[in-house]
């Protein structure tokens, strides 16, 4: 004890106060507590290379993977639908630069493309329709003439009676006649009001395309790091620039079609020659099947005519689809898409053989692009090293 602890305290002085005692710290991390061991002493840790574990999550990802493919296949029809109208709204965004360019706001150039667009459809329709009902009726009221014709002709009546082709068909047409009848009512009924549900949602995506094509043009850039984003941006502008060339080109061509269509009509005299060269030039504008479509009503209307109208139309259309698909084609492609020759048409082929009307559709422009990238891209590379 110290003097000051000994000394007695003053009167009226305050007691001295104890010191507190010391705080009791954390428990120790390893210290056993009461009750850790009620359940047993905890095992180890999982092994995630436990073949069961593995297993387990390859599993889980075969059936993400395979619920990915369902979605995508059921979609598919869809997704056609939204990249034809990406890939027409990258088409037509630069008339609709240049309208800007003019002094016109962006919604008001979007309103008039969409407009100019609906309404070469239209024309489209009205130039197709009469002609196709009209012919088509001369066409099924001159069937049984041209039977008449064919049964006077003595090879054909020969291999008629030889592998009785009369008695086979009249066979089949009485055995399904009336399935065959509904089949085609409700499959037409089906086709026609699904083409024009794809047509319309083509329309529509177009004009939203069309309307927000700044701000997903920058939404894509946001991804690009930014010490490359000046250079992906000029890339991806020219390469942009080369798709609407090509809708150019491809609008070019089939003006031409049409042209010569009409031609053709006015020498050998048939009906509409004008809707014809219409209907001619908007199927062109179709990949892979328009051509043929166009070339398959002209014959019919001219079949209608006349015989020797029908054979003239068949020759007119096989020399000059091989004329377009090997001479007018590559041409107009390499002058507007800076694409060769062989190039285009390796590329169109290509594109059909694995992507079918996709493949017509983004063949030339996916050409284009890669060249760019290749000379801009990949030769600088090689040329560092």
């Amino acid at each position: 004890m110290t003097a000051d602890e000994s000394r007695p305290a003053e009167p009226g002085a305050d007691p001295p106060v104890a010191p507190p005692p010391p705080e009791a710290g954390p428990p120790e991390a390893d210290a056993p507590r009461e009750g850790d061991d009620r359940f047993g002493p905890p095992g180890p840790p999982l092994n995630r290379r436990n073949p069961f574990m593995m297993g387990l999550l390859g599993g889980l990802g075969v059936l993400v993977a395979y619920g990915i493919f369902l979605g995508l296949r059921n979609a598919a029809s869809i997704l056609v639908l939204v990249f034809i109208a990406l890939f027409l709204a990258i088409g037509l965004n630069p008339a609709v630069d240049r309208l800007r360019g003019w002094g016109l706001p962006r919604g008001l150039a979007v309103t008039v493309i969409a407009l100019s667009v609906v309404l070469l459809l239209c024309g489209g329709l009205f130039a197709l329709v009469p002609p196709l009902v009209t012919q088509t009726g001369q066409l099924v009221g001159n069937v049984p003439h041209y039977i008449e014709s064919l049964q006077r002709n003595e090879a054909v009546r020969d291999l008629v009676q030889r592998y009785d082709i009369l008695d086979k068909v009249q066979g089949a047409l009485d055995a399904g006649t009336v399935t065959n009848a509904l089949g085609g009512v409700v499959g037409g009924a089906k086709l026609l009001f699904g083409t024009i549900f794809n047509v319309l949602t083509v329309i529509v995506l177009v004009i939203y395309f069309l309307a927000a094509f700044e701000r997903i043009k920058e939404a894509g850039y946001a991804f690009v790091p930014r010490s490359r984003r000046q250079r992906v941006r000029l890339l991806t502008d020219e390469i942009l620039g080369k798709v609407g060339a090509y809708m150019v080109g491809a609008i070019a061509i089939a003006v031409l079609a049409g042209v010569c269509t009409w031609v053709f009509a006015m020498v050998v005299g048939l009906a509409y020659p004008f809707a014809l060269a219409v209907v001619v030039a908007v199927c062109d504008l179709i990949p892979q099947i328009g051509a043929t479509l166009g070339a398959i009503i002209v014959s019919l209307v001219g079949l209608a005519d006349s015989l020797g109208a029908g054979i003239a139309c068949i020759v007119f259309f096989v020399v000059y689809q091989q004329v377009e698909n090997y001479l007018i084609y590559p041409n107009v492609m390499r002058r507007s898409v800076k694409v060769s020759d062989v190039a285009a048409v390796t590329a169109a082929l290509l594109g059909v053989g694995l992507f079918g009307v996709i493949g017509a559709l983004i063949a030339i422009p996916m050409v284009a692009a890669i060249q760019l990238v290749v000379r801009e891209v990949v030769y600088p590379s090689m040329e560092e090293k």
